[in-house]
């Protein structure tokens, strides 16, 4: 104890001694902690001062004080890496400009491979009735006359007339004029029969628009006969067709009498020119 007692005023003797270098030092110490915050100077000055510092305790005979080495750069020369700041472009985004022209159409790709059929889809639902159609249109005509009147040549042609009506499907045959006008073009099926005079010739022709189209012809002969002719014919609208008895330049004549029809003459549509 009386050992630390000694060290501690030894100590506090060494404080209280005056010497001649510690205004100087003192002063150095603030000179340079003021030049360090306004002007930061350099690690070299600041050593040397120090150094010089150093020399003049050694020639007055004070102990070395420990050198203090400033580790850090000054401020001035002190490296800060220069930060960039890097901007994101994605969300710099503009208004939405002017829709530009329309391009050149471009060259048809190859056609690809076809794909595999789908699923049956659902059963859709029933749909409305449709309006009701046209009706079917059927076409007809037909007709059958007879003649009770025996007729003789004369000195020009004669068209036979008819007494009496069998069929005459919407009057398309007129009794008046004895012939045939057709209103359904299509093809026709005509027949005529008659019974020929005994000791005359019979000629008749069946007629279409003024033209002859058959004959019906039986020589002189001791007795009278049936005789008979068809044929078929395609008319076109508003044609004629009729029988004709040929002029009298010699006996020619077709016999009846009122109590049976021995002369006949018919015709029917076979096939309607509209059909396929």
């Amino acid at each position: 104890m009386e050992g630390l007692w000694v060290l501690s005023i030894l100590l506090l003797s060494c404080l209280l001694l005056p010497f001649p270098g510690g205004s100087q030092i003192s002063s150095n110490t603030d000179q340079r902690l003021q030049t360090d915050l306004e002007e930061a100077p350099s690690q070299h000055h600041t050593a040397r001062v120090t150094q010089e510092q150093e020399a003049g305790n050694a020639q007055e005979g004070l102990p070395l004080r420990p050198r203090c080495v400033r580790c850090c750069e000054p401020p001035d020369q002190r490296f800060y890496p220069r930060y960039q700041p890097q901007i994101n472009m994605t969300i710099l985004k503009g208004e939405k400009g002017d829709r530009g022209e329309r391009g050149m159409q471009g060259k048809f790709g190859k056609t690809g491979v076809a794909g595999s059929r789908g699923h049956t889809g659902p059963k859709g639902q029933k749909g409305s009735v449709g309006a009701p159609g046209e009706r079917c249109k059927s076409h007809y005509a037909a007709f059958s006359v007879g003649r009770k009147k025996p007729l003789h040549s004369n000195d020009y042609y004669q068209t036979l007339i008819f007494d009496t009506e069998f069929v005459n499907l919407y009057d398309h045959f007129n009794m008046f004029t004895g012939k045939f006008y057709c209103y359904v073009p299509g093809i026709y099926y005509f027949s005529l029969n008659v019974h020929t005079w005994n000791q005359k010739e019979t000629y008749l022709h069946i007629m279409r628009n003024g033209v002859e189209v058959v004959i019906l012809y039986a020589q002189v002969s001791d007795r009278s006969i049936m005789q008979s002719q068809s044929v078929m014919l395609e008319l076109r609208e508003q044609d004629e067709v009729w029988v004709r008895l040929y002029k009298g330049e010699r006996e020619n004549a077709v016999f009846s009498d009122e109590y049976d029809t021995y002369i006949t003459f018919s015709g029917h549509l076979i096939k309607y020119s509209g059909d396929p």
